[in-house]
């Protein structure tokens, strides 16, 4: 199962973002995924708990934000929102384009519960969001 080694890839990427920030617990992951990623979101969901099984990120909530295909037209400039199987410009037709987005599978967020040296945990209202925008996930370079 390919979602199970990208899950894997992207808990090597949650710990060290955890052992940065001295983190107790994961609470919550906010994954950004795009129809063309070559993942499945379902099956990604399944394999999470494996993967997170006895780490920092064990029962924490894994959420996935669909994100849509957006080209660019080579030859007029237009940049549109597509459906996966057909990439051409919204605007003049052509098939000469870029893909803006729609490929990635990004790590955007993390929740984290930190750790006092002294105190141990924090209290559960004192949970720090972790903004990785643009931060991909290792799994799509190593698939």
């Amino acid at each position: 199962m390919h979602e199970l080694s990208v899950c894997l890839a992207l808990m090597d990427q949650i710990h060290k973002i955890a052992r940065e920030h001295n983190a107790a617990r994961v609470e919550r992951i906010v994954l950004k995924i795009g129809p063309l990623a070559g993942v499945e979101a379902t099956l990604l969901e399944n394999a999470f708990p494996l993967a997170a099984a006895g780490t920092v990120a064990e029962g924490a909530a894994l959420v996935m934000k669909a994100s849509p295909v957006v080209v660019k037209c080579t030859e007029c400039g237009a940049e549109s929102s597509v459906a996966p199987n057909r990439l051409l410009c919204a605007r003049c037709g052509d098939f000469r384009t870029r893909l803006v987005s729609g490929d990635e599978l990004l790590l955007e967020k993390l929740e984290l519960t930190l750790m006092h040296e002294e105190t141990g945990l924090d209290p559960p209202d004192s949970q720090e969001a972790i903004q990785r925008s643009g931060l991909q996930d290792s799994a799509r370079d190593v698939s």
